[in-house]
């Protein structure tokens, strides 16, 4: 049964994200988790397919859209993002949001540890201060996730020369064309020194549900310098080919690899089907 949504549900996740801070501090000053950030081992940086479309495969065991979606531990991790890698997905994608998505740090460090170098990891948040920037790192992750919506340009401007600093991707992520002008304002100053992304979700921020067309509506006002990512509608390797015509050259997909009773084959299917419509249009 899908749980209730409600209208702010980013102001939402931003209070609780911040509260995270205020406690991850306490227990790691910033200064040494800086320190320690960059004393860690240098992650391995995302490399993109030069087919032309890649699927980044996500983890979560949880969505507020549609309830639990598989029960969470070290060992069910491991598996699954060991299984990514072996289909082809070019980089995983780890929630570590715990009150709305079950997850946690530890899914991180644990998929970091699964996939020994072979692919990146990404730090999917409600990320809204540098610091979780550095834990990302820390935990090994070569990416994070950043929401367009819910920080203002000067923050964003600092976390993405945090990543930047500590040779992390960042995926930029739109909900609408005001957002995708932010974006392509970042790009314009920041694509020189750091690695860009910019996505598309198009879910619906008040009733939580996919719509689908809007990534069709908006995919011609990403930038064309940096990669574009579908980041939600991509269910089925009919959904890959679709994004792939559109333009898009990843697809970010979570919630239907983690109910889908053949993951792998899932993934290997959309590969196979966004990368030959791409090839078709080359």
């Amino acid at each position: 049964m899908s749980e209730s949504p409600g209208a702010d549900f980013l102001a939402g996740m931003a209070a609780s994200s911040r509260e995270r801070v205020v406690e991850a501090r306490t227990h790691l000053p910033e200064a040494e988790l800086r320190a320690r950030a960059a004393d860690s081992p240098l992650p391995p940086a995302l490399q993109l397919s030069a087919r032309r479309f890649d699927v980044i495969a996500e983890v979560k065991f949880r969505s507020p859209a549609s309830g639990k979606l598989r029960e969470g531990d070290e060992g069910s991790v491991m598996a699954r993002v060991a299984g990514y890698a072996e289909a082809g997905a070019v980089a995983v994608s780890v929630l570590t949001e715990p009150d709305r998505f079950d997850g946690s740090m530890t899914h991180l460090v644990t998929a970091v540890r699964a996939l020994t170098g072979r692919i990146p990891a990404m730090r999917k948040d409600f990320l809204v201060d540098p610091y979780q920037v550095y834990e990302a790192r820390l935990a090994g992750a070569s990416g994070v996730l950043l929401i367009l919506r819910m920080l203002d340009q000067p923050t964003l401007r600092e976390m993405v020369e945090c990543a930047a600093r500590l040779k992390l991707f960042v995926l930029l992520e739109a909900f609408d064309a005001a957002d995708i002008e932010r974006a392509a304002e970042l790009v314009r100053h920041y694509a020189s020194v750091a690695t860009l992304l910019v996505g598309v979700n198009c879910r619906d921020l008040v009733s939580l549900e996919v719509v689908p067309r809007r990534l069709d509506e908006l995919v011609h006002l990403l930038p064309d310098t940096v990669p574009r990512v579908a980041e939600s509608g991509v269910a089925t390797a009919a959904d890959a080919a679709r994004v792939a015509i559109a333009g898009y050259d990843v697809a970010l997909v979570g919630s239907a690899l983690m109910s889908a009773l053949e993951p792998l084959q899932l993934v290997r299917a959309m590969l196979s089907a966004g990368r030959m419509e791409r090839a078709r249009r080359s």
